[in-house]
């Protein structure tokens, strides 16, 4: 028996073993706990607002990224960086300040601890080691709470990092599978690279002349007397020097206007007063403009509506159209021929125009088939296109897996850490349970 004088209202009273006991039983389970677990909840709710806070911004700048081009998605990996930086921050804060209570915490317990000991008898060893071995369980429970709550976090920041790399990744690869096809879909098999639109025309001609053209005229027009002049004329004869066909070409490329985008139908008018000056049949433009119109992809338009004979083709028809009007000028001369020997012989012509009549109908369906052919092209390209906008949609929800694994690890509690481990459990059992050492 003991008497203790109480510091605060200055009575004097007796203690036993059992009271000393009861009274560091009720330092450590009471206030020690209570204390204990306000900070630790104070932290959570701090780290617990910070990482939403963060996560809202990532996941704010990750939406924004999906719906925006390729300068979007660079500002979308800066906002994440930065989100992460401030998660980083808010968390690294949030455990200074659960390190920093608890080391207050232990420390005014300690000086509790001290006092009471200071009042007792000096020979009282056994209740100066036991109040010591409960001190030092206490600290090693907070260092293995803190090293499990390092462990998760750890664990968190790692999975993050693997799924944004991973989204990253399929991004910048479904971003150039598209500008690929649309590229190739603008231009097609054209090779532009390093030469003007009017050089590869002629290179191709000039491939073909040999086997194709063996007959034919294709040069570029340096006539400007009359104040104009188009880029290249075609022209075909038979063996007796007779004309089959003549085009004038004008040939047009993106790079060739001004800063100003121009439209086909601007060079209509000039070409079409070019052909009539130079005395061509036909006059087709071979343009790049306005790549992105389904009229002008579509294959070889027919604009006789605005000027007799007149086409517009894209870089990749400029073969097939010179081969078409060919075919059916030949097909036109023969029955010309036909038609001078009818008149001749004063046949009537009515045998005549029904053969002209068969030859535009197998002309028109001869185009018909290239048309169709073409825009099948086109349509097997739009449908690649498609599936990767489907693909970009389903990347566009591993936001959502994010913010689950977010919230798996928000989740982790002390009691779900320790629930597994039989260590961690014995030691909460020996706190919970155990008795002090009684002295008689």
């Amino acid at each position: 028996m003991q008497d203790v004088k109480c510091p605060h209202c200055g009575q004097t009273f007796s203690i036993d073993g059992a009271g000393f006991a009861e009274i560091q039983k009720q330092v450590r389970d009471s206030e020690f706990e209570r204390d204990l677990h306000e900070r630790l909840k104070l932290a959570e709710l701090d780290k617990h607002s910070a990482v939403a806070l963060a996560e809202a911004k990532a996941a704010s700048g990750l939406q924004k990224a999906a719906a925006a081009k390729d300068a979007e998605l660079q500002e979308l990996k800066a906002k994440l960086d930065q989100a992460h930086q401030d998660k980083q921050s808010a968390i690294d804060l949030a455990e200074a300040r659960s390190v920093n209570e608890l080391q207050k915490t232990a420390a005014a317990k300690d000086s509790q601890i001290q006092q009471l000991i200071a009042k007792l008898d000096a020979g009282e060893v056994e209740q100066k080691l036991a109040i010591t071995a409960a001190v030092g369980a206490v600290e090693k429970e907070r260092d293995e709470l803190k090293n499990g709550l390092d462990r998760a976090e750890l664990e968190k920041e790692r999975d993050e990092k693997s799924l944004r790399d991973k989204y990253e990744t399929q991004i910048k690869d479904r971003d150039e599978s598209i500008e690929r096809l649309r590229d190739m879909k603008a231009r097609l098999s054209t090779k532009m690279v390093g030469e003007t639109l009017e050089q590869h025309c002629e290179t191709t001609f000039n491939q073909l002349r040999a086997t194709a053209f063996p007959r034919s005229y294709f040069e570029k027009d340096n006539d400007a007397r009359a104040g104009s002049k188009g880029d290249y004329i075609f022209r075909e004869s038979d063996a007796t020097d007779t004309e089959i066909v003549s085009i004038m070409f004008e040939m047009k490329n993106e790079t060739d206007g001004t800063a100003t985008k121009r439209k086909n139908e601007d060079f209509f008018k000039e070409l079409h007063k070019d052909r009539v000056e130079k005395g061509c049949e036909y006059a087709i433009l071979v343009s790049l403009l306005e790549p992105d119109s389904e009229l002008y992809n579509s294959g070889i338009v027919d604009v006789s509506h605005r000027h007799p004979k007149m086409y517009v083709v894209r870089p990749q028809f400029f073969i097939p159209i010179i081969t078409l009007l060919r075919n059916a000028a030949l097909s036109s001369l023969k029955y010309k021929s036909e038609l001078a020997l009818v008149k001749s012989q004063n046949i009537d012509v009515t045998n005549f125009e029904d053969d002209l009549e068969t030859f535009k109908d197998a002309f028109g369906k001869n185009y018909d088939l290239a048309s169709r052919r073409f825009q099948t092209a086109i349509d097997e390209i739009d449908k690649s296109i498609d599936h990767l906008e489907k693909t970009k949609k389903a990347l566009q929800g591993t936001d959502r897996n994010l913010r689950l694994a977010n919230d798996k690890a928000q989740e982790v509690t002390i009691k779900k850490l320790t629930r597994a481990n039989p260590t961690m459990t014995a030691k909460f059992a020996e706190l919970d349970g155990s008795d002090t050492p009684r002295t008689e």
